[in-house]
């Protein structure tokens, strides 16, 4: 099975031309954060969006933690899949799911101890994939992904293999360890930002060599 590439952090309809162009299947769109790369308005998300073909999945990453406040924000960018980078506090799934049918919902999950195997194994059931980070939620000034940090893939090996959805890695994903990475934790797709950046701009020297390490 080919893995799939989700690039983050994507902040024009140029770097987003660029990642389909050399094999992203997905596109990662960063909304409002309080630490962390890539963020841009809604407005810029919107308009990425609607010059993105159908085929490509559009990823808009909130931090919004009610399900009404992330149905209200999706309203404002009109991608495909909603990544809800934070937990949902309140509301439920599901009444996300009515309210916008046709969008799915990936939540991402921090990957800190083996409490974490438990916590993404019952939310696989809600939801349509998981993604797991190397944040931490439970800091002062929350980190909710684009650390650049490398977490323990034998946890995420254990959710890959428990979870009853689709299952994302990221963090601290370059070209010298993706191959390690698919290898090890065995995920449906990979997700990365800065790997593929040089000074915060996509490089296409790096996206070749990434794309060309994974699937070699």
């Amino acid at each position: 099975m080919t893995t799939r590439v989700k690039i983050c952090c994507i902040c024009s309809t140029d770097e987003a031309k660029m990642a389909i162009q050399f094999g992203a299947s997905a596109l990662g769109l960063v909304a409002n954060m309080p630490s962390g790369p890539g963020v841009i308005a809604d407005e810029e998300i919107l308009k990425i969006t609607r010059s993105v073909p159908p085929a490509i999945s559009t990823f808009m990453l909130t931090s919004e933690t009610s399900a009404d406040e992330i149905i209200e924000h999706h309203k404002r960018t009109l991608t495909n899949t909603i990544q809800i980078v934070d937990e949902l506090k309140e509301g439920t799934y599901e009444k996300i799911r009515q309210a916008l049918p046709a969008i799915k919902i990936v939540q991402v999950i921090h990957v800190i101890d083996e409490k974490t195997i438990d916590e993404a194994v019952r939310i696989s059931h809600l939801v349509d994939a998981l993604l797991l980070d190397s944040g931490n939620p439970n800091l002062e000034i929350k980190e909710l992904g684009g650390t650049g940090r490398v977490h323990n893939w034998i946890l995420s090996r254990k959710i890959v293999e428990q979870s009853k959805v689709p299952v994302f890695l990221a963090g601290g994903l370059t070209s010298k360890n993706v191959r390690q990475a698919i290898e090890q934790v065995q995920p449906f797709g990979i997700d990365l930002c800065s790997g593929v950046r040089t000074d915060k701009n996509l490089d296409p020297r790096k996206l070749e060599t990434f794309f060309s390490n994974v699937w070699k």
